[in-house]
């Protein structure tokens, strides 16, 4: 008998391949596994947005088949609480939030855990993220997923230590197509389902209709950084640094051919900011400071290291060093052959809230602190040691980056 028949698992079944997969790989590993659907959006149940009927059928359907028991939760009510009501304010506020990363935190991670526990006397949850997790020493580390290109350590940075102590995640050991395979033996419903995508438990939508609904419009000038007003656009919530479609400017008088991006948001005068050029200045930053770091395992590094930041989920990373002389300072300049190589990836800070970092493979989440004449914050993921770090920040930071002097605190948690 395994040593893990006497503990119980609940999974969290989305109706989707990987949460299927991981409902299997935890029986074959001796657990006693049940799952639980969560649905968190009631707004528009219509038949137009019908997929949480569907999911929970298909989830129905994989727990018959796998033989376990599936139950059913409402998280609604915490989902427009702690996520849903903060990604509003976040828009309206002019940043560009990742709701994501704060649903992992207050729903799949925090609600789910503690009633499944609680509740249904868990002892662990699963999710069918692409992570790892490492027990060294009696510390819970999060490791990235051996699949590089599913790879979902960067949304889930603001775990804390005890929830990862207390959840697994069997297919973050597999690499995609090796999930497909396995839900195709076992003829599973989930097998060729489409991934998810759109807001997370709102899936796809007509985003600039949905966000309407919510957010009224408030029009504005467009205005390029050489100050002429060249559109106007409908709401400030509509637009991200860095967008190139959908801003509505036509053809000007004496102006190259070239696209135009916005490039800064104006939010106490509403005014959108664009320039012309996918490797126009306004869209490069050369420099951050990260400070105040939480790290997931609690065993934070005290000396010098070497890491690379991202200001995208995907794009290749940028370097990053810790300042020895400022204990909890850590500082990336980007380099200017990146910038080239990568203008948007660099360009398009967007602005959020936690910075997560890593070394050899370890997560762990922090603060941005950014210079007082430009009040922005961003979201990271440092990858260090062999190293990535990734970054999303939502407004420009300082291009100059020897002129930082005495960062302030924004946008914390």
């Amino acid at each position: 008998m395994s040593d893990n028949s006497q503990k119980k698992v609940i999974v969290g079944m989305s109706g989707g391949v990987d949460s299927s997969v991981t409902a299997y790989l935890l029986q074959q590993q001796g657990y006693q596994v049940a799952g639980l659907f969560m649905k968190n959006w009631e707004e528009d149940d219509d038949e137009e947005y019908c997929s949480a009927a569907t999911d929970l059928a298909d989830a129905q359907a994989v727990c018959d088949k796998l033989g376990i028991e599936l139950h059913t939760v409402n998280f609604a009510a915490e989902y427009w609480d702690n996520v849903f009501e903060l990604f509003l304010e976040e828009y309206k506020a002019g940043r560009t939030p990742n709701p994501d990363i704060l649903c992992n935190k207050e729903i799949k991670f925090k609600a789910f855990l503690e009633f499944a526990a609680e509740d249904l006397g868990a002892d662990f949850i699963a999710t069918g993220h692409y992570v790892r997790r490492q027990d060294v020493d009696g510390k819970s580390r999060l490791l990235r997923g051996v699949d590089g290109n599913k790879d979902q350590s960067y949304f889930l940075y603001t775990l804390s230590h005890e929830q990862v102590a207390q959840s697994l995640f069997p297919v973050g050991e597999l690499e995609k197509p090796e999930v497909r395979r396995i839900a195709e033996q076992l003829e599973l419903v989930t097998a060729k389902k489409k991934d998810s995508t759109g807001i997370c438990f709102i899936g796809e939508r007509k985003f600039r209709d949905f966000l309407g609904r919510y957010l009224p419009a408030q029009p504005g000038p467009i205005v390029s950084v050489d100050g002429q007003t060249v559109g106007e656009h409908q709401g400030l919530m509509y637009h991200t640094l860095g967008q190139r479609k959908g801003l509505g400017i036509g053809g000007l008088k004496d102006s190259s051919e070239d696209p135009w991006y916005v490039v800064d948001k104006d939010v106490a005068n509403n005014v959108l900011v664009v320039a012309q050029g996918h490797d126009h200045p306004r869209l490069m930053s050369t420099g951050l400071i990260a400070q105040q770091l939480h790290w997931v395992d609690r065993l934070p590094l005290t000396g010098p290291f070497r890491c690379t930041v991202k200001t995208r989920y995907r794009p290749a990373g940028h370097p990053l060093h810790r300042d020895p002389a400022r204990r909890r300072t850590h500082r990336s300049a980007f380099r200017r052959a990146g910038l080239r190589r990568h203008p948007r990836s660099v360009g398009g800070v967007l602005s959020g809230r936690n910075l997560p970092r890593r070394r050899h493979h370890r997560t762990a989440p922090g603060v941005i602190h950014l210079p007082p004449k430009k009040n922005a914050a961003f979201t990271a993921a440092f990858f260090y040691s062999k190293f990535h770090l990734r970054a999303q920040l939502d407004h420009p930071i300082r291009r100059d980056f020897e002129q930082i002097r005495r960062p302030q605190r924004v946008a914390l948690q």
